[in-house]
């Protein structure tokens, strides 16, 4: 992945940095809340050595440089806790000092700086103040030479000691900061993590490398789809309704020498939209004036008769089994020229009634009395019906969903029909976000503007152009 991989990833999930910055933040609230207030008590010791002459001075700082550096450790030696423990007030015994003391030299100078902390601002205090005293008395013991009064290194406080009036932990503002920092980068990382996991297909671009087929459409996302699937009444001017007629367009060119009359639509798993696909083709299809027939050879889980609001008892197997003809089988629906080939009844063998001598003399039956015949059939790697219709159509169109389909399913599926010997006229892409995947998108224009009146020129006023009217849900006919 390159740097804009990156960039595209972290931007695509951003809710996933939302997400883990909002939980950071709200476990550093917590944190802070429960963690109670520490207080730092200090004293800073000045380190000196008795000297005559420049010479001595020199050496004597540096014997003392020395000399703080090693009383570091004996600042946390038990020696030094037992005494300041010893001093009434201090509260704490010998082990509860030391782990509160804690020493260092500042850096190119004689000066020693020890600090205790506590909860309780005034034991700290307390505490420093007998580490001032004991430290002091135990330097001068220690560097006292035997048989000698006086020591050879001198202990004196400079500063202190003095507490801090505020706590110094928690730290609100920094703990926050820091909590956001770190949610940040806990968000950027998983959303690059999944999109390096993700086989999903989400772009044209991607669904054209991985089928190496032609893409006829991206319909884009629309949450009111799932209310109003069809592309009736103010539904056929948004962008699912130009997406659609976009497919209809690119079939119609799909092979310039015999016109694709028999069109079979299906998809790799179920909830893939390729029903919905296959009403809506219809019905731009209808909508251009060409006489259409629709077929839901998804006898397994059939949708159409409920999508168009339909009898569905009777239709295509009731056909094929020699009940009933065609003509009696079939419902008009609509104000165009739009007819329905519901499922029927569901038979114990799909496969073999599609597979049938019965279904090729139907489909080729039916591809003469209309122009356009559109079959909506079962998934290709569920069960092996949409596979064998495929082989008797002219056609298929295989359709993905953004963010379900995977790579491989899609490829698998295009496999599933080239192994029949069924052409594959290209792919769509369902749900598709931000239009077509490739930064195009169909609402660019506005609703509908292609069939909007245009705005004549004073120097040659005209007419608009007017299309057939949007199909209206719910009219039958005879």
């Amino acid at each position: 992945m390159e740097l804009r991989d990156y960039v595209s990833a972290v931007r695509k999930r951003w809710w996933l940095l939302a997400t883990t910055a909002c939980l950071a933040l709200v476990a550093a609230v917590v944190v802070t809340a429960q963690t109670a207030p520490t207080y730092a008590a200090s004293v800073t010791f000045f380190v000196s050595t008795p000297s005559s002459g420049v010479t001595d001075a020199y050496q004597g700082g540096l014997f003392s440089q020395q000399r703080a550096r090693s009383y570091v450790n004996l600042v946390g030696s038990d020696r030094l806790a037992r005494a300041a423990a010893a001093d009434p007030g201090v509260g704490l015994d010998a082990a509860g000092v030391r782990k509160r003391i804690s020493a260092r030299t500042i850096p190119d100078t004689v000066l020693l700086e020890v600090t205790v902390t506590d909860t309780d601002s005034s034991r700290a205090l307390r505490v420093t103040q007998a580490v001032a005293t004991r430290f002091a008395e135990l330097v001068a013991t220690l560097e006292t030479p035997p048989g000698s009064t006086a020591p050879t290194v001198r202990v004196d406080v400079v500063t202190g000691p003095s507490v801090s009036t505020d706590p110094i932990s928690p730290r609100p503002a920094r703990n926050f900061a820091i909590a956001l920092l770190l949610g940040l980068v806990a968000g950027a990382a998983a959303a690059v993590l999944r999109e390096l996991l993700d086989n999903s297909i989400r772009s044209v671009a991607a669904l054209r490398q991985a089928t190496k087929k032609a893409i006829l459409a991206a319909v884009p996302h629309d949450a009111h789809a799932i209310e109003s699937p069809l592309l009736v009444e103010d539904a056929a001017w948004s962008p699912r309704g130009e997406a659609m007629r976009h497919l209809r367009t690119n079939l119609q060119f799909v092979d310039p020498d015999r016109r694709a009359r028999c069109v079979v639509v299906t998809s790799a798993l179920p909830d893939e939209g390729k029903s919905t696909i296959a009403c809506n083709l219809a019905i731009v299809l209808a909508e251009a004036g060409h006489r259409v027939l629709l077929v839901d050879a998804d006898v397994r889980r059939p949708k159409l008769a409920e999508y168009l609001d339909l009898e569905g008892a009777v239709g295509l197997t009731n056909v094929l089994v020699g009940q009933v003809d065609v003509a009696t089988a079939v419902q008009r629906w609509g104000e165009q020229e739009l007819f329905v080939l519901c499922s029927g009844t569901i038979p114990p063998n799909p496969s073999e009634l599609l597979g049938s001598q019965q279904m090729t003399r139907l489909l080729a039956e039916v591809s003469e009395d209309y122009e356009y015949v559109v079959v909506d059939t079962s998934p290709l790697l569920v069960v092996t019906d949409a596979a064998v219709v495929a082989s008797r159509a002219d056609g298929a169109v295989l359709v993905t969903r953004a963010g379900r389909t995977t790579v491989t399913q899609a490829q698998a599926a295009v496999e599933a029909i080239e192994a029949v010997s069924a052409r594959l006229f290209g792919c769509v892409l369902n749900g598709a976000k931000g239009g077509n995947g490739d930064g195009y998108t169909y609402a660019y224009y506005g609703p509908a503007e292609a069939d909007r009146p245009q705005r004549a020129l004073p120097a040659a006023p005209a007419q608009p152009k007017e299309e057939p009217a949007p199909i209206k849900a719910g009219t039958r006919g005879a």
